[in-house]
């Protein structure tokens, strides 16, 4: 039976400890970052206009409030920046930076950024995925199904896919933000060891959910040659 299957509950502590380690090491630099003011004074929402203004996005790219913490995102169905309530009307240090960052990806959008077309198309197929492949995949064990395990490997390779893409257009985002920032005037030295700070703890969220998701995959994949 999977449930007492030691590699995988091994896996299991492993991706839970370090879900854990990581979302703590996030907040607790966020919630630091996110009571200091800026220097320049500029709210999340006044520095992502800027920085879509001087990239001539302005008029096809939208601003706006979000409910929640950390729900920050960049829509790209709709050109929209979405910036969570405190990073939208607060002047932090944070605010700054995760604004900048979901503009880095609003940028990556308009000049057509290729492993964020990739991403996207390989989007709809990761989501089944990440949802139905595991179950499979366990099931397919459960019941020594080879098929049936197959299949859920091949469905869950498509959510590890995506997730390996994410990295590269979540470091890009990040390293076009802080060039935006830096250009434009809005960080001074003063500001910008939080806000690498900040988007440095967001990008370990991604790292630490590919490695976990990789783990899985190779388990299935072993079991599979059982």
């Amino acid at each position: 039976m999977i449930l007492f299957d030691s590699g995988y509950l091994i896996i299991g502590l492993i991706a839970f400890v370090g879900s854990l380690a990581v979302q703590g090491y996030l907040r607790n630099t966020y919630g630091t970052w996110s009571k200091r003011p800026n220097t320049a004074g500029l709210t999340g929402a006044q520095v992502a206009q800027a920085i879509l203004r001087a990239n001539g996005l302005a008029n096809e790219v939208s601003v706006v409030a979000t409910k929640g913490e950390l729900t920050d995102h960049y829509d790209p169905t709709k050109k929209l920046v979405a910036l969570s309530h405190h990073n939208y009307a607060e002047p932090s240090v944070a605010a700054v930076a995760v604004a900048a960052h979901e503009v880095g990806h609003a940028l990556q959008h308009a000049q057509g950024y290729a492993p964020l077309r990739w991403r996207n198309a390989v989007l709809p197929v990761a989501q089944i995925g990440s949802q139905w492949g595991p179950i499979l995949a366990i099931f397919g064990i459960m019941l020594g199904a080879g098929g049936l395990l197959d299949l859920g490997i091949v469905l869950f390779g498509a959510a590890v896919v995506f997730q390996l893409i994410t990295l590269p257009v979540e470091f890009d985002a990040s390293r076009r933000a802080h060039a935006q920032m830096r250009s434009l005037g809005i960080v001074t030295s003063a500001d910008e060891g939080g806000a690498r700070a900040v988007l440095n703890a967001a990008a370990l969220t991604y790292v630490a959910a590919a490695a976990t998701a990789i783990m899985y995959l190779l388990y299935f994949i072993m079991q599979s040659r059982r």
